[in-house]
């Protein structure tokens, strides 16, 4: 499944919020990427943002309307924008960002326009909770 393949690399992560994201399109992953906001020091290196540039330079195309996201965590107000934006076909996460969710936790960024995505929060939750707890308490 698509989404142990995002919580693997997020087990991965060292010195970054674990989130990971892999992009799929007709069954084959075309992209994954995890957070690199303190490694590449840019406030827009989300794994959701870093996974879209990808498969956007390897379907030589920003429009993504055959793809769908997997990523372990909700995503926030600018990853969900440029999710809508890039025309994705569905999202799927894992665990729900009631803090800074932009898909329905928070707000929902799909009502403030034509927006045919389709998320699906809660895949494999408990996993993704726990990669998100245990680095949290390890910082404390």
């Amino acid at each position: 499944m698509m989404m142990e393949k995002a919580i693997e690399l997020a087990n991965n992560v060292e010195g970054e919020i674990p989130v990971a994201a892999v992009i799929v399109k007709d069954g084959t992953v075309i992209s994954s990427a995890v957070n690199c906001k303190e490694k590449d020091a840019d406030v827009t290196a989300h794994a959701e943002i870093l996974a879209l540039r990808a498969a956007e330079q390897k379907l030589g195309n920003w429009r993504l309307d055959d793809c769908e996201m997997y990523v372990t965590l909700e995503p926030c107000p600018m990853c969900a924008w440029a999710l809508i934006q890039a025309r994705l076909r569905a999202v799927y996460f894992g665990s729900y960002d009631l803090q800074y969710g932009a898909l329905g936790s928070k707000i929902d960024l799909r009502k403030l326009c034509n927006s045919k995505l389709k998320v699906y929060g809660g895949i494999m939750e408990e996993k993704c909770d726990i990669i998100l707890k245990n680095f949290f308490q390890e910082l404390r």
